[in-house]
């Protein structure tokens, strides 16, 4: 089931390493939209700063997935 919008507090996965990451801020610059990212259980690493792309209607995070989608949180 694809999101209809990234929220603050939405858990993503990173593929290729599998760990979760919470949403903290959403935010556009100019013509783009952000995210910033903080890995859970982890407060010395530093948060990554993802632009938002779209898949048709859906907002993705390149090199993310929607952990909720997979219920493995």
């Amino acid at each position: 089931m694809p999101i209809k919008k990234i929220q603050v507090g939405q858990v993503w996965k990173k593929e290729d390493s599998g760990d979760s990451y919470l949403v903290t801020k959403v935010y556009n610059e100019a013509l783009a939209t952000f995210a910033v990212l903080r890995k859970t259980g982890s407060e010395t690493d530093a948060p990554l700063r993802i632009r938002v792309g779209h898949a048709g209607a859906s907002p993705t995070l390149p090199g993310f997935r929607f952990a909720q989608e997979s219920e493995e949180f």
